[in-house]
Formats: C-alpha cells, sequence, structure tokens
C-alpha cells in the first residue's frame, strides 16, 4: 500500500482527522486544567478539594470505558463516540457555570463520562482502519494532536486565568466539541451487525461503587477523619467489599464489562499495569507541577503551564517516533527504554528545591514525557494487536480503563499525601515543598516498577509485527 494512503489526504484521511479532532477535545482539557487550579481555588475555594477536580473526572472516565468498550463491540464505534461528544460539551458548559467547588466537582463527573467514551473510542476506530505497521506511522499524526495541545493547553490556560476567566478554560470546548461531532458525522461510516446488547448492569454497579470508596477514604483519610477510624474502616471495608464482589459476578456473568479473561493474558496484564503507572504519574505530575512551580518558585500561571507542557511535548516527540523502534527492535525493548527514561526523569525531580530554576522542572518533566511516549502508545498497539475486531473495543477499554484507574488512584493517593503534609492551615512554600517531595519519591517507585513490568512482556508480542505470522501472544 503506498505511504500516502496513511495521510490526511488519503482516502481515510477525513476519518483520520475526525479522529483526531476528538482526540484533541481531552488532550486539552488534560492540560489546560492543572495551570488553572490556582486561579480556580483563588475564586471559588477548595485547596484541599482542589485534587478531586482531577480524581472524580478520572474515577468517571474509569469506570464508563470498560462499558463503552463494551458497547463499541455491540453497537459500533460512531454511536459512542458521538455520545461522549455531546456528555463532554455538556459536562464543559457546566463547568464553565460552577459557582463553588464542589458543583465544579460534580459537573466534573459528566465531563469523565464524556471523556471516558472519546479515549478508547477513537484508539479502537485507528486500530480497526490500520494494520500494525501502518499505526507506526499513524502514530505520528495521532502524538502531534497530543503536541499541539501540550502548548496550546497550558497556554490558554495560563492565559485564561491571568487576563481573563479560569471559566473559560471549559467554555473553549465548546466549538471544538460541535466541529468534531460534525466531522465525525460526514466522515465516518461503518457496517455493523447489531445483536442483542447484554450489559453487565451488576459488574458496573459494583465497579463503581468500590473505586468512589477507596478513592474517597484515600483522600480524605488523615484529613475529614483519622486513618484508624470506623469511618475510615468502614468506608474502605465496603469500597474493596464491592471490588471483591465485582470480580465474583465478572465470574458468572454472561457478558461481563470487564471479562477477566483480559487479567489471564501475560501481554495484557504486563500492558495494563504499566497502563496503571503511566496515569498514576502523569497526573501526580500534571496535579503538583504547575502548583510547585506557582507557589514555591513564585512564578505565574503562565509559566507553570510552559513548565508542564514540556512534559506533554515530549510525549508525543517521542511517541511519533516509538512506530520506528518498535518494528525495529521489538514492543518489549521499545517499552524498556522509555521506562529506563521515565525512571531518569522521576529521579531527577528529587533534586529540586525551594530555589530551583524553572527551566530544571522543565528539562526533568520533558525527560519523563520522552520515556512515557515510547512506552504508552506502544504497549497499548501490542495489545490491541493481540485481538481481533470483536474483543478489540474490549481490550482498548480495559487498558485505557486501567489508567484511568491508576490516575484516580494516584491523584487521590499523592492528594492524601499532600493534606497530610502541608495541613488544614495556610499553606506555606516550606510545607508545599515538603508534600511535592514526597509526592516525587513515590513517583520514583512507581517508574521503578515501570521497569519491571516492561521485562514482563512476552517476546511473542512481537509477532504481530510481521504480517505473516498470526498475531497471538501470551
Amino acid at each position: 500500500m503506498p505511504a500516502n494512503s496513511i495521510g490526511l489526504r488519503s482516502e481515510r484521511g477525513p476519518v483520520l482527522a475526525a479522529v483526531m479532532l476528538s482526540t484533541a477535545l481531552v488532550a486539552v482539557d488534560a492540560t489546560i486544567i492543572a495551570t488553572a487550579v490556582p486561579s480556580i481555588v483563588d475564586d471559588i475555594g477548595g485547596f484541599t478539594e482542589f485534587p478531586w477536580l482531577f480524581s472524580i473526572y478520572l474515577l468517571a472516565q474509569a469506570v464508563s470505558v470498560p462499558i463503552y468498550g463494551k458497547l463499541n463491540d455491540l453497537f459500533g464505534r460512531k454511536p459512542v463516540i458521538l455520545w461522549g461528544i455531546g456528555l463532554f460539551l455538556a459536562g464543559s458548559i457546566l463547568c464553565g457555570l460552577a459557582w463553588a467547588i464542589w458543583p465544579l466537582i460534580a459537573f466534573r463527573v459528566v465531563q469523565g463520562l464524556g471523556a471516558g467514551a472519546i479515549m478508547p473510542t477513537t484508539i479502537t476506530i485507528v486500530g480497526d482502519l490500520y494494520s500494525v505497521r501502518e499505526r507506526a506511522k499513524v502514530q505520528g499524526y495521532v502524538a502531534s494532536v497530543w503536541g499541539i495541545a501540550s502548548v496550546v493547553g497550558p497556554a490558554l490556560g495560563g492565559i485564561f486565568s491571568e487576563y481573563v476567566s479560569w471559566r473559560w478554560i471549559f467554555f473553549v470546548n465548546i466549538p471544538l466539541c460541535l466541529l468534531a461531532a460534525t466531522m465525525i458525522v460526514r466522515s465516518f461510516h461503518e457496517r455493523v451487525e447489531r445483536g442483542h446488547p447484554v450489559i453487565d448492569y451488576r459488574g458496573a454497579g459494583l465497579l463503581a461503587l468500590g473505586l468512589a470508596l477507596v478513592i474517597l477514604g484515600a483522600l480524605e483519610g488523615g484529613q475529614a477523619w483519622a486513618w484508624d477510624s470506623p469511618a475510615s474502616i468502614a468506608i474502605l471495608g465496603i469500597g474493596f467489599a464491592s471490588l471483591l464482589g465485582f470480580v465474583l459476578v465478572e465470574r458468572r456473568a454472561p457478558a461481563p464489562v470487564l471479562p477477566l479473561w483480559i487479567f489471564r493474558r501475560r501481554l495484557l496484564v504486563s500492558s495494563g499495569l504499566i497502563s496503571v503507572g503511566v496515569g498514576a504519574i502523569l497526573y501526580g505530575l500534571s496535579s503538583y507541577i504547575p502548583t510547585y512551580v506557582q507557589d514555591v518558585l513564585g512564578t505565574g500561571p503562565l509559566v507553570a503551564g510552559f513548565a508542564l507542557a514540556t512534559l506533554t511535548i515530549g510525549w508525543p516527540i517521542a511517541g511519533s517516533q516509538a512506530g520506528r523502534l518498535y518494528l525495529r527492535l521489538g514492543f518489549r525493548w521499545c517499552a524498556l527504554i522509555g521506562t529506563m527514561l521515565v525512571l531518569a526523569g522521576c529521579a531527577l525531580l528529587l533534586l529540586l528545591g525551594r530555589t530551583s530554576p524553572v527551566p530544571m522542572v522543565a528539562a526533568d518533566c520533558l525527560i519523563i514525557g520522552l520515556g512515557m511516549g515510547l512506552t504508552a502508545s506502544p504497549t497499548l498497539i501490542a495489545a490491541q494487536s493481540s485481538v481481533g475486531w470483536a474483543e478489540r473495543g474490549v481490550v482498548t477499554g480495559s487498558n485505557i480503563f486501567l489508567r484511568s484507574l491508576g490516575s484516580a488512584v494516584g491523584v487521590a493517593v499523592f492528594g492524601a499525601i499532600a493534606n497530610a503534609t502541608v495541613g488544614a492551615g495556610p499553606v506555606d512554600p516550606a510545607s508545599l515543598t515538603t508534600a511535592v517531595h514526597r509526592i516525587f519519591i513515590g513517583i520514583v517507585l512507581i517508574a521503578g516498577v515501570l521497569i519491571v513490568l516492561s521485562l514482563a512482556i512476552p517476546r511473542s508480542a512481537d509477532n504481530a509485527i510481521t504480517p505473516s505470522t498470526p498475531a497471538l501472544v501470551e
């Protein structure tokens, strides 16, 4: 197939463009809000509650992603992504109108439910349209979306916060959502044999309840109640019991929302756990790097945004080249090189203090971003390539679900660490520096685990790279 059959001017180009714009909705949202947190807190209060702006969004996304993955396989990709764009639009409008921190947190749930449909569906569409070798090139197009968003998002977040209003970080999504939906309707056409939907409501309910309670217990433990208090024990106990019940239900469900066979395949387990770690590191840094740069180093939102932007710039730069690397060395070595870079960058964060220069923060984030680009996408592509069309939605959904789960739990745990260190009083640079340093230690430990998980990727994953070899892995 000629090379130009992959570009935006090819036959599949309009669909690729629609997928890129849909991805931009989530990409911009992921980078634009981080730099606005101090402005939001100054306006409507809630420093100890602000981690919920991330964790509740990620929780809604995590819980809904497996369901949307199943619906992708039942009804096709188009209706699911249009539903997601509609929810994301509604959530953005409500967030922009929020009058206090808790309504804003509640409206982030709606946004998260929309993002839960958009992310796995766009990735599944790319998996449907392109082969493994083609995706090595298409990855550059999709990565460019995150690259542009990594610059535009923090810049807009800083500009809106400093010169207009933080509310516009949500209102800016309105034209993007309308344009993305229009392009999907016009460009993307599919034929799907729709069967009778069987949705695992009990499993989805237990999963949502369990995750919500565990994250609530992790975030508020040591703040709203003591760790060893009856309230903390009850919340965490019921949460873990619900997750255990979820596993038992999934074993008997005719159409489980998260099939347990996913956790019996070595490639899917290792790539899934890597996604958990990637999510925890990504949102841990996104939540606290801008706050550290502003409140400790004394800069404005715009400078803090650009310091974080190097993370999301490095990711797509490396991601666009990851295809060449895994085609040459294989998925395992590509992920191993990436995780080593992540660990190196995270270790350098431990050198930051109260007088560190902002370029040093940016350089550390850039190294981590480069490592993420060589880790996240290749491991997901390897997982996708190990199954057929009828299972691709579920596998993609489960991988994105685990990344969202890692993000939500990571933000909750890091938030608990920060709140326990800073306390309920005024936030001063010394205590905030201590809190952020402790968070960096946790991130370094997670990065070390990612290297071990990369070594666990089976060599048979590379079978999918060779067209003549069946894409079956352990």
